[in-house]
């Protein structure tokens, strides 16, 4: 195994040039041993040196990592976001910022529900026209909440009102979803408010809802525009305001909402987030990073959400306001999982090689899968994570191909739990395009990520923009789905550029 190519991303071509040439060069998958070689490498499978690899029943008797793949499970969607508000603007997403794993999980998906708290683990793929190669999708979701069911509320929202986000689409969009969404949260939820430019400020204390709806109002309506951007105080204060207001039997979160734009103060996320680690520790909260405006630091979003254990979304208009503040934030308030980690297991019999596209900021060591104090994923209920590998199979040969376990944390007792899916070769669909219409999404999706990003992450096979849209159009038809008929709007925007 070698690393075909250490870092393409500043030697790109236009994305036109990379979507008529459909260049096909190896990425990256894995961790372990492989991890320092970063994300642009893929994998090689030896069957002679190598174990079956069925999936690991315990840390004693897993397969040697060779045939491993190993991350944290990652829910954030706010690459697509971004990406998607940027081409309507008439600009180009620059690479750095394409995620694909976020564009895929921007879309819903077809996977068995489970019954009970935990994840459904999915595993399926078809043929691509490039001989011997497969997408293959590894799909984990859990159970839709409750909303009666679940626990109350305790949100710290930390408000960026520093001098950009006085431009349209930034702190009145967030004011107005504040409002809407203050109307909705239940009696029992709790909501205080911090707001930071160059300094930072506890402007509302943990209030309940119930007969204090008229106060979070007049906290809200009195947000103004100020100076500069001290992120890095905003995100401490809100994480000191919210174990203040800790509700012990509550969920608590802090909701970041900025465009992200850090230009005073601490503006490095990993020493951020080591400022209130004892805090996000000790008592769990979790936070929800909301990017807003059209010149937005995805990086650092990014990044501090990972960090932490939390996630990011993108709003650009109304629309995707409302649908963040006011259905997402309060379905999705409670956990079910916490260090949430999958491992794909490849047999080495019928596999000679595999990626995982994207991910790269997830990687985990494959000897780390069963460590529950390395960190993992945060997720919710009623969400999905789907990653999505490039496998190539050995010519000639049939039988098992991959077996996916899912490992996480109860929320609340830290019991650890794990769940597994596996497939076989026979079970591959002849084309990507005669697979189910949401396993086309997901290609469709991904293709266009690696569009974006110059052909990155190498996935086989790829259409051109054109053959993109109209997949996607005809999609939006079978399955009428706004956000897939969305998809077919970006694309059509990105072609000529």
């Amino acid at each position: 195994m070698r690393d075909r190519h250490p870092n393409r991303r500043g030697t790109r071509g236009s994305l036109l040039a990379v979507a008529a040439a459909g260049a096909l060069l190896l990425t990256a998958c894995g961790a372990g041993e492989d991890h320092a070689n970063g994300p642009n490498y893929s994998r090689s499978l030896q069957s002679s040196s190598q174990a079956r690899g069925d999936g690991p029943t315990s840390s004693a008797t897993a397969p040697s990592s060779g045939n491993l793949s190993t991350f944290a499970l990652d829910v954030d969607t706010a690459s697509y976001g971004y990406a998607r508000r940027t081409l309507a603007d008439g600009g180009r997403p620059d690479p750095s910022t394409v995620r694909p794993e976020e564009f895929v999980n921007s879309f819903r998906q077809d996977y068995r529900t489970p019954e009970h708290n935990g994840f459904t683990v999915t595993v399926d793929g078809a043929r691509t026209s490039r001989p011997d190669w497969s997408l293959v999708r590894v799909g984990l979701t859990t159970r839709p909440a409750d909303a009666t069911e679940r626990p109350p509320a305790a949100l710290t929202f930390v408000i960026d009102v520093s001098g950009s986000m006085d431009e349209p689409g930034r702190l009145d969009l967030a004011k107005k979803s504040l409002d809407t969404m203050t109307d909705r949260l239940r009696d029992d939820d709790s909501v205080a408010i911090v707001t930071f430019s160059e300094h930072a400020e506890t402007v509302l204390p943990m209030t309940r809802l119930g007969g204090h709806r008229t106060r979070i109002h007049r906290a809200v309506d009195r947000l103004r525009a100020l100076y500069s951007t001290n992120l890095g105080e905003g995100v401490e204060t809100g994480y000191a305001t919210a174990v203040e207001g800790l509700r012990k039997d509550a969920t608590n979160r802090v909701v970041l909402i900025s465009d992200a734009l850090a230009n005073d103060g601490e503006t490095d996320p990993d020493a951020i987030l080591r400022r209130i680690d004892g805090d996000r520790r000790e008592y769990g909260i979790t936070l929800l990073g909301v990017g807003v405006g059209s010149d937005y630091g995805d990086t650092l979003m990014e990044r501090l959400a990972d960090k932490g254990d939390g996630h990011t979304v993108y709003v650009s208009d109304t629309a995707t306001a409302t649908d963040v503040f006011c259905r997402q934030l309060p379905q999705n308030i409670d956990l079910v999982a916490r260090d949430a980690k999958a491992q794909v297991a490849f047999d080495p019999h019928t596999v000679a090689e595999f990626r995982l596209i994207g991910y790269q900021d997830r990687r985990v060591a494959d000897e780390d899968f069963r460590d529950d104090h390395v960190d993992g994923g945060e997720v919710g209920p009623g969400h999905t994570v789907t990653a999505l590998y490039a496998v190539r199979t050995n010519p000639g040969t049939d039988g098992h191909l991959a077996t996916a376990t899912v490992r996480w944390l109860d929320p609340d007792t830290r019991t650890p739990h794990e769940n597994t899916g596996s497939m076989e070769t026979t079970a591959l669909h002849d084309s990507v395009w005669s697979a189910s219409p949401r396993f086309q999404v997901t290609a469709v999706a991904a293709y266009f990520a690696d569009a974006l990003a110059g052909g990155e992450y190498d996935i086989p096979a790829a259409p051109s923009l054109t053959a993109l849209q109209a997949r996607a159009k005809a999609l939006a038809r079978v399955t009428e789905d706004k956000d897939v008929a969305g998809l077919s709007t970006a694309i059509g925007e990105a072609a000529p550029l």
